[in-house]
């Protein structure tokens, strides 16, 4: 059978082809087509080399790459992939020779931009590609933080910061028994949050040869639908089950005339791994590498002088960090799940399939159209001390090494439903920081709303902009007195506000402009000036060791708590709420002028705008729109308060599974399916996107356009 190519009205591919390797082949070959630029930057995320043709801001992901040994554990765990699995190794090969000529005709721009030329992926490049997307997924680098907040302010005050990283977490999924639907089969829904990426982080595409006809979003650079998928008989979906998985260790490290050793907890100097490597700079010198791993892992901060750029405490050896992480010691990914998920005809099918999950590690909900149900955790976490999933601990002392693995836990549904939001859920025994409750107790509450669903009725839960978190806030500004008429008018008007976070509201602009002057005050503040200036770690994990958004999204803990280090926060928000007031009032002194202009009252999406991430910005800036929703919203369009209202996290996709029909299942993606910008399928989702509206899902290859034969 000849591999074929159809497109649909989005121009989302829909291949048919007569063998699992031969549909692999076709789907590394029209991935290459629609998205050889972003595929490219990921086989060299992978291997550490973007700053070649990048320039020198890439260069601190290419040292963590390095250091951390994406590519050579990439290459380990393919070659067990190969000794476990060899059908799988074959399927991955042959979806990277679909890579390596669809890139044969690519047609990028940017290429030319940066003076590359396409490269030649090789079989272990998917795998790497897997890693280096998921590898800060877990956030280990809060344990960085974590260490900060307890030096300075004591372990107590740990748990007042707790969030779910610095760009948060936001993923939803809910899952619909047909005791609850108009159909009588279950629906799954959901929207993972992750970075908005230009191109998509998912990619709609349908998979289709005699042992299965698959729909999903697959993770482009990766054969297979690994996250969100719909074979007919069975679908399933995920959410960030918000495990800790990674740890870091403090290594004391020292140079010998053989290299460097670092101190065991039997007390034994050991040998450890090293050799240098060279990253080159577009536009500058290259730059040397050293690359060290221990016998707990590489070693990602310091070496055996200290930490980089720092200077050791006095009297104090000095101390690097080392990461261990699943793949690493285990050298598996996974991948021996993606070929069952696709064959899967069964919830069972799906269970059996997921035991082999790795990481990242998830939280899997799944139905069947004979009433199977699954909601349980998957993935690899491993067994160990309590310390070592909250802060770093000291390599040199017993006691915290890895001893096995946790079963992963399962779930029942109540009243019919599963609703995961990153919360407190069946995977709370593995983690340490989960979101609040907020988005899953409000899709709860949604679905309580009336007795029967259907697929079309999802889009309003998707796009819901209540914003729980918000009552904080707006105690602290109720108990306020004596204040100026002006900001006592903006007190009474934020209390009678709806609580929506809607694009089109000036309430709620008002809101987040008096959260952020909250925000900027308590960080300001000198109980929290040690943690204002972080030590010397890599750029990379500076993100999660910023004050100001730490205290952004632990605004809502830090307001409630009953004491907070003397910071007075009923002053804090008066001045706050001043502050806001006195802008309020001088725009209005040109309202007059600005209302025969026909311009509007500043809204919530005037500032609160999309910003996707782009290894390249667009030679024509695109006017990125207004959004909606805010981080504890289920329209979780992640600002990040006292810094920014721009939104890089959003709804990475939006689907619908249908039970009964598969061809009544919707889904969107926030741009396009192709990532050629200019082309008419570069950014054709984005309104509707914006509008919460979702594409139909095609099944029928009628109404579908073939494309080529090969």
């Amino acid at each position: 059978m000849a591999i074929e190519i159809f497109r649909d009205a989005w121009g989302i591919p829909h291949l048919r082809a007569g063998s699992p390797a031969e549909l692999a082949r076709a789907q590394g070959r029209v991935t290459a087509l629609d998205r050889a630029w972003q595929l490219e930057v990921e086989r060299h995320r992978a291997q550490g080399t973007t700053a070649a043709f990048l320039g020198p801001e890439a260069l601190p992901w290419d040292r963590f790459a390095r250091r951390a040994r994406l590519a050579d554990t990439a290459r380990r765990c393919f070659g067990t992939l190969e000794g476990r699995d060899p059908e799988t190794a074959a399927w991955v090969r042959a979806y990277v020779d679909g890579v390596n000529e669809g890139l044969t005709a690519a047609t990028a721009p940017e290429f030319a931009r940066v003076g590359l030329a396409p490269g030649r992926w090789e079989p272990w490049t998917p795998l790497g590609v897997w890693l280096a997307t998921h590898i800060l997924f877990a956030g280990f680098p809060a344990k960085l933080w974590r260490e900060q907040v307890a030096a300075h302010l004591g372990p107590d005050a740990v748990g007042l910061f707790a969030t779910d990283g610095p760009g948060t977490s936001g993923s939803n999924g809910w899952l619909v028994s047909g005791a609850r639907t108009t159909t009588g089969q279950a629906l799954i829904a959901g929207d993972p949050h992750r970075f908005i990426e230009d191109p998509g982080v998912y990619q709609q595409i349908r998979l289709s040869c005699p042992e299965f006809d698959v729909i999903g979003l697959a993770v482009p650079g990766v054969p297979g639908i690994a996250h969100f998928g719909h074979t007919g008989t069975v679908a399933w979906a995920i959410t960030n089950a918000m495990a800790d998985y990674q740890d870091l260790y403090r290594e004391r490290l020292r140079r010998t005339g053989a290299g460097i050793e670092a101190l065991g907890p039997d007390g034994v100097w050991r040998r450890a791994a090293r050799h240098t490597e060279t990253i080159d700079v577009a536009g500058e010198e290259p730059v040397e590498v050293e690359v060290v791993e221990t016998d707990r892992g590489p070693v990602i901060i310091g070496g055996p002088e200290g930490l980089d750029g720092g200077v050791p405490d006095p009297g104090e050896p000095p101390v690097a960090v080392a990461l261990r992480y699943p793949p690493r010691v285990t050298g598996d990914l996974g991948f021996e799940a993606l070929l069952p998920l696709l064959r899967a005809r069964r919830v069972a099918d799906v269970d059996r399939a997921v035991d082999r999950w790795a990481e990242p590690v998830n939280v899997v909900q799944a139905a069947d159209s004979k009433g199977g149900l699954l909601h349980r955790v998957a993935g690899r976490v491993p067994v160990r001390a309590e310390a070592n999933r909250v802060r770093l601990v000291p390599a040199w002392q017993p006691g915290h090494e890895w001893r096995g693995w946790h079963e992963t836990p399962r779930a029942d549904l109540t009243d019919g439903v599963a609703v995961m939001a990153n919360q407190r859920g069946p995977a709370a025994p593995l983690g340490v920081e989960f979101a609040p409750p907020h988005r899953a107790d409000r899709i709860r509450a949604l679905l309580a709303e009336r007795a029967r669903w259907s697929a079309a009725d999802m889009p309003a839960i998707h796009t819901d902009t209540h914003l729980g978190s918000a009552a904080p806030l707006l105690e602290r500004v109720r108990a306020l007195t004596d204040l100026t008429p002006r900001a006592a008018r903006l007190r009474d008007r934020l209390l009678r506000w709806n609580r929506r976070m809607d694009a089109t509201s000036t309430d709620a602009a008002a809101y987040a402009a008096v959260r952020s002057a909250v925000v900027r005050r308590l960080a300001a503040h000198p109980a929290f000036a040690a943690l204002a200036t972080p030590p010397a770690y890599p750029e990379v994990f500076l993100p999660w060791l910023a004050l100001v958004p730490r205290i952004g999204f632990a605004l809502e803990h830090l307001l409630a708590a009953e004491e907070l280090y003397g910071v007075d926060r009923p002053a804090a928000v008066r001045a706050a709420l001043e502050e806001v007031a006195a802008q309020t009032a001088q725009a209005a002194q040109t309202a007059e002028a600005a209302q025969a202009a026909e311009q509007p009252a500043a809204t919530w999406g005037d500032t609160h705008r999309l910003a996707p991430w782009r290894a390249l910005p667009p030679e024509t800036p695109y006017a990125e729109p207004g959004l909606s929703g805010d981080h504890d919203c289920v329209l979780c369009t992640s600002a990040v308060p006292g810094l920014t209202d721009l939104a890089a996290r959003g709804p990475a996709a939006r689907y619908v599974w249908d039970l009964a029909r598969r061809e009544d299942s919707l889904w969107v993606v926030p741009l396009g399916a192709c990532g050629v910008p200019g082309t008419p399928h570069h950014r054709d989702q984005l309104p509707l996107w914006l509008q919460g509206d979702l594409v139909p899902v095609v099944t029928d290859w009628a109404q579908l356009k073939k494309e080529t034969d090969d």
